[in-house]
């Protein structure tokens, strides 16, 4: 076995002012989601330890869910009887000695996590637009930032310890477990409680972003590959309504030594002079720094800051993932119900991920375009406009987002998931004794 450095965080790390969704928590409030609009239908919660500790609470409880920062819009992690959680165990990073891993507490925050990597000369591959969730949460579902050649977050991941609903401890890498290994990673909360993930890391690197405003849809619809590949990772940003882009966000890695000046126009969208939110009409004091200053990989990776409320906070979100090859048309097909779409908006996001083998994750074995929605927070108008937009990206077989807001039936959503039978005999033999089914699981993942 190869040696390894183990580290811990420090407690000026642990103590620094990042966002915290747990908030509320110990003060007999209803539990909610990060965003307010969903309350869970329990209060009790377990805050676990080490993973004996987890392991004893999943054999003495018959049913529960693990419940992480919170940030899912719909009932993927809702539970009647009752939560547990890892996110307040101790904090831990062990970075593998060859410097190619890095092993953490699953309930870790990216926000914790990509400081201290970056210090030790590390970076991830990819980030979320914010930094604020959980590492395993995150992976469960598949969570994703941008970039033509960067898979969604779960691709970093090499290998986990998870304590499964039968109360096993289990152990999967990639090197050695192989298609096991790869239906499990994108859980979604069906197996069990995962205490420990490794995830592949590369050396550190800086980066800086450019942002661009009001990009003429018809020169994306002509010039959309050569948009989206001119920066590491590239973001679009649109209320549908103006009928063009308003901001295109390019996030650049800077290679050592190199002297680079932006264009002044991208296919006729103009180098913004401020930095901008992406929502106009707020302020983008809560945003990562742009005007192409130079920062850490994990300071401009994500659109908003550690430490600050990441978008506009009271919102509701849904995505859609269509295969890449179709993106214009299914851009195209967004931007003619813009009069439907647009009154309910805060914005709309564009971005790209590279295709990737795990089983249930919306970009199985296809590069995707994720078509993103920010809404205001109005249920009743927003669950009339998602069956608008499902049917108009039907023909393109979208995958919603799991842990975001659609009105896909039980059997669509099953049928383009090809291997959600094997996900399902995985499942059983992961939790005999259904204690991580809920509602959610049980109408999406388990009833024909």
């Amino acid at each position: 076995m190869k040696k390894r450095t183990f580290i811990k965080l420090s407690s000026a790390l642990m103590t620094a002012p990042l966002f915290s969704p747990l908030t509320g928590w110990a003060t007999g409030e209803k539990l909610k989601n990060w965003a307010g609009n969903l309350e869970y239908s329990t209060t009790k919660l377990f805050q676990a330890g080490p993973t004996a500790q987890v392991q004893d609470f999943v054999k003495k409880h018959n049913k529960f869910k693990v419940l992480g920062t919170r940030h899912c819009f719909n009932k993927i992690a809702d539970s009647t009887d009752e939560f547990i959680s890892v996110t307040q165990a101790e904090e831990s990073i062990e970075i593998h000695a060859d410097g190619k891993a890095v092993t953490v507490n699953a309930g870790l925050k990216y926000g914790q996590l990509s400081p201290y990597l970056d210090k030790k000369g590390f970076a991830l591959h990819n980030l979320a637009s914010l930094p604020h969730i959980s590492v395993a949460g995150a992976c469960a579902t598949a969570t994703h930032g941008s970039g033509e050649k960067s898979g969604n977050l779960a691709t970093a991941v090499s290998g986990f310890e998870m304590v499964t609903g039968a109360g096993d401890i289990v152990q999967l890498t990639s090197a050695k477990d192989g298609e096991k290994f790869r239906a499990a990673v994108v859980n979604l909360g069906a197996l069990g409680v995962v205490t420990k993930i490794t995830l592949d890391i590369q050396p550190t690197f800086l980066m800086n972003q450019f942002v661009y405003e009001n990009l003429q849809m018809a020169q994306l619809k002509d010039h959309f590959e050569e948009i989206e590949s001119t920066g590491y990772s590239v973001s679009l940003f649109t209320n549908w309504q103006s009928r063009d882009i308003a901001e295109v966000w390019v996030k650049r890695k800077i290679e050592k030594g190199e002297n680079y000046k932006p264009e002044s126009t991208l296919f006729g969208a103009k180098l913004a002079t401020k930095n901008l939110h992406p929502i106009p009409e707020l302020s983008a004091e809560n945003c990562t720094e742009q005007m192409g200053v130079p920062g850490p990989w994990y300071e401009r990776m994500p659109h908003f800051k550690m430490g600050f409320t990441p978008s506009s906070g009271k919102e509701l979100q849904s995505e859609y993932f269509v295969p890449r090859k179709n993106a214009v048309e299914a851009i195209m097909a967004i931007a003619r119900l813009a009069d439907q779409v647009g009154p309910h908006l805060l914005t709309s996001e564009i971005r790209t991920i590279a295709a990737d083998d795990l089983w249930m994750s919306p970009c199985y074995k296809q590069d995707s375009v994720a078509i993103h929605f920010t809404w205001k927070q109005d249920w009743p108008a927003v669950s009339k406009v998602l069956p608008v937009i499902e049917k108009e990206l039907a023909p393109f077989q979208a995958r919603p987002h799991w842990g975001k807001l659609f009105t896909m039936t039980p059997e669509k959503l099953k049928s383009l998931y090809v291997k959600l039978p094997d996900f399902q005999k995985l499942a059983k033999e992961f939790d005999p004794k259904g204690k991580l089914r809920n509602g959610f699981l049980d109408t999406y993942i388990y009833q024909s």
